[in-house]
């Protein structure tokens, strides 16, 4: 048995902090050289359950949370709630309380309902993490993580030096309010947000951004552009009027990205619609870290089960 802790558990980066940030990012450094395999740090987590609990599907996220559980040793269950008991009524936390019963430590969980995890804390035995892995439009904390940590290998880590700009549906991407999270603790210089108006979200979100309406004037001198998914259930509410009028406004191909920086990177959390937000040049061509982005997800994901599960947050 292992010795009672207090809980843990990492559902969002807002409040978090630049200290414990920058120390989840350095952790996942320093684990990224075992992230692609090797048995290394296969004792870290000996011994302990992880159970990934996906509402949604998932391929990148859930695939790379199983491959660093396996890295630090633990044994994994993933369960899909397409083919599971939630389908013949079971609730949400009435298949959480079950699986609890069998024995975790810690549980990676996707829900479509914004703040569901918040909500789950109450029901958490005191020896059981949760890790946010994406609830409705809320957060995405692990991919805010593995992009700040894509930005400092590329860029360095004074971010206060850089300018940065996200491109796209502001409104409804849990990437980008996890983004903006780290990037406004981070010290970023300059945060810029360019999105059609009825994709920028209401109320003070966007609080100390720099909302600039034309995707060539928002290009001007930016170190990083993060390009975001246009969600396309977007053109059925109406919110959009064509995908080739929000690929002319806001879609990023080699002239435009020539506005930025001549080192500028270029990132997407995927998947991408190429063509829409994105052209393959410039998905594929040398500025684009996109790739990147998906490798350092296993390592930030290692180290952020590691820190929850052995007391490091």
């Amino acid at each position: 048995m292992h010795s009672p802790r207090p809980p843990r558990h990492l559902l969002s980066l807002q409040g978090l902090g630049k200290a414990r940030i920058e120390a989840l990012l350095r952790h996942a450094e320093w684990m990224r050289p075992h992230a692609t395999g090797g048995s290394a740090m296969r004792e870290r987590l000996r011994g302990r359950t992880v159970i990934n609990l996906f509402f949604e599907s998932s391929t990148r996220t859930r695939s790379s949370f199983q491959l660093a559980a396996q890295r630090l040793g633990a044994d994994v269950l993933n369960f899909d709630a397409a083919v599971s008991s939630a389908r013949k009524g079971e609730t949400f936390l009435d298949t959480f309380h079950n699986l609890q019963a069998m024995g975790a430590d810690l549980f990676v969980i996707r829900v479509s309902e914004s703040g569901a995890l918040h909500d789950l804390q109450s029901h958490v035995m005191p020896n059981v993490s949760l890790v946010n892995a994406g609830d409705g439009r809320a957060a995405h904390p692990t991919q805010g993580l593995l992009d700040m940590l894509t930005i400092r290998q590329r860029k360095g880590t004074d971010f206060s030096a850089l300018k940065v700009l996200l491109v796209g549906d502001i409104k409804h991407s849990r990437v980008a309010r996890s983004d903006l999270h780290a990037l406004q603790a981070l010290g970023t210089g300059e945060i810029r947000v360019c999105a059609p108006d009825n994709l920028l979200p209401d109320g003070t979100e966007l609080t100390g951004c720099n909302i600039v309406p034309r995707l060539d004037d928002a290009l001007e001198d930016v170190d990083v552009v993060m390009m975001l998914r246009l969600q396309r259930e977007r053109m059925e509410e109406g919110l959009v009027s064509s995908l080739d009028d929000y690929h002319r406004e806001f879609g990023l191909n080699t002239s435009r990205l020539a506005k930025a920086r001549q080192d500028a990177i270029v990132m997407h959390p995927g998947p991408m619609n190429r063509g829409v937000e994105i052209t393959d040049a410039v998905a594929d061509g040398a500025q684009s870290v996109i790739l990147q982005q998906v490798s350092n997800g296993v390592a930030v994901r290692m180290a952020v089960l590691d820190a929850l599960v052995n007391g490091q947050i």
